[in-house]
């Protein structure tokens, strides 16, 4: 009978706690190796265009610049009257059409790397994210 002595493992399953460790240390590490190797960089300005249409066969466009006019506009309004429901959807859409803006124009960058750096690299982050979820389960099946 497995009675009530049997000592519980990672998660409280019968896994194994040292491959619950080895598993999340090779996951870290190969996560972090992962995320390092990754350049972030943005191109975002004042004078950037944010969002454009075309339209009777020309090009519109916003800048980010434009989008602070009503912002200032709506914060003028929520000063002058707290409870004015145009200036808070002035001031928080432009916010919120901003901060879109700033987040869509991120770009990602993969270093240069041999090719086994990154074979190290995901062997490190994908075999140990099955390690750890493998000490997870229970071991009786």
């Amino acid at each position: 009978m497995k009675g009530e002595s049997a000592m519980k493992g990672a998660g409280g399953t019968e896994g194994g706690v040292g491959q619950f460790f080895l598993g999340l240390f090779m996951m870290c590490g190969g996560f972090y190796m992962l995320f390092n190797a990754i350049t972030v960089h943005s191109s975002f300005g004042m004078g950037m265009g944010i969002y454009s249409w075309n339209a009777f066969g020309s090009s519109y466009g916003i800048t980010s610049g434009m989008i602070m006019i009503p912002f200032i506009i709506g914060i003028g309004m929520v000063f002058y009257n707290v409870k004015s429901l145009l200036g808070w959807v002035l001031a928080l859409g432009s916010l919120a059409a901003l901060t879109f803006g700033v987040i869509s124009s991120i770009h990602f960058d993969l270093r240069s790397m041999s090719l086994f750096d990154l074979i190290v690299i995901l062997v490190l982050a994908v075999g140990g994210l099955g390690l750890f979820l493998s000490s997870m389960r229970s071991k009786s099946n």
